[in-house]
């Protein structure tokens, strides 16, 4: 097994390097689309990926009995107690494969954006404000640790060996490294069949009405049958990256920002079900109601603005009730104000 995965992170080294060329190349051509007026590329930030994935060799080089060793003998034993096996030299064992993989990436991921303590991992992948290829590069150095991995055990348990389940989950993976970029339009009859990258770039999204969706790795099958799945619309500006923006450029803050935001959250707690709600509960959570939740944002920007649209402006983010002076308090509420709020 551990031969086979050695092969695996060579054949991935190789298909990252390339896609670090690539990504260059896309650079580069957003820049040149810069001198028509767009927005200019963001190479402090390209710079900051590539730190983060010098810290991610950093600790993936500590001892596999540290970081990765608990995954590959749990999913062994699993498949040890398989419920039957499932045979990959035919036709019908791959698609199974694929559908499964699909399913359990999907609560994954799921899992990512509405449980704290996997999002604390996985908010480093939405950390960068320009959506483009540097950022299905920017991937935690914790992901293992706080056990997703326990997604995938359920495959060995349905007949799926641990070399199978490595292999499709790293396919999936590489599938979705062309769907982060913005220089691709929607794709006619591929929307809502396949996340293609306006399905991503809605997912990638700080609009309120855009999070928490398009989970599906290749697929939007599961999105569409447990009512995920959300469109992009056409003339709606999207701004990138969390819904707090990340403006450090301090690789190891980056990936641990939001470890040191549940640190400080568990400081304060004096009610064991409170620490419970910061681990466990959707980022956001706070007790009695004070947080921040999705659902929360969409109702304050439902009060603010007279729809739960549009990327939520700094001032609510603090925890304030009311704008300061100067920052439009008199504007008024509806469309236009929305429009004004998703351009923030």
């Amino acid at each position: 097994m551990i031969e086979k995965l050695n092969v695996i992170q060579a054949m991935m080294a190789i298909l990252g390097l390339s896609a670090v060329a690539i990504t260059a190349l896309e650079g580069v051509m957003i820049g040149r689309r810069a001198a028509q007026g767009r927005e200019p590329y963001d190479w402090r930030a390209f710079w900051t990926t590539v730190r983060i994935n010098l810290w991610r060799v950093v600790v993936e080089s500590i001892p596999m009995g540290v970081v990765l060793g608990a995954s590959l003998p749990f999913g062994a034993w699993m498949y040890e107690q398989r419920l039957w096996t499932v045979p990959m030299d035919t036709w019908w064992g791959w698609v199974a494969m694929f559908l499964c993989t699909e399913f359990f990436y999907y609560w994954m991921h799921r899992a990512g954006h509405r449980i704290r303590w996997y999002w604390a991992s996985h908010q480093v992948h939405h950390s960068g404000n320009q959506y483009n290829l540097a950022a299905a590069f920017r991937q935690s150095i914790t992901g293992k640790v706080t056990g997703g991995f326990v997604f995938f055990a359920p495959q060995c348990l349905l007949g799926f060996s641990p070399d199978a389940v490595l292999i499709s989950y790293g396919l999936n993976l590489v599938y979705q490294f062309w769907i982060h970029t913005d220089m691709v339009p929607k794709l006619g009859w591929m929307e809502g069949v396949f996340n293609t990258p306006s399905a991503h770039r809605v997912h990638h999204a700080a609009n309120v009405e855009y999070l928490d969706c398009n989970y599906g790795g290749t697929i939007m099958l599961f999105d569409r049958l447990f009512g995920t799945y959300v469109e992009e619309k056409d003339g709606v500006p999207i701004r990138y990256g969390l819904v707090k923006s990340q403006t450090s450029n301090i690789a190891l803050w980056v990936l641990l920002a939001e470890w040191v935001a549940i640190g400080r959250d568990l400081l304060k707690v004096r009610n064991p079900l409170h620490a419970l709600g910061y681990l466990f509960g959707p980022p956001g959570w706070a007790p009695h109601g004070r947080g921040l939740t999705t659902e929360g944002l969409r109702e304050k920007m439902k009060q603010l603005t007279g729809e739960a649209a549009g990327a939520p402006p700094e001032w609510l983010l603090d925890g304030k009730d009311v704008p300061p002076a100067g920052a439009g308090a008199s504007e008024p509420a509806g469309a236009k104000r929305a429009e004004a709020l998703s351009r923030a």
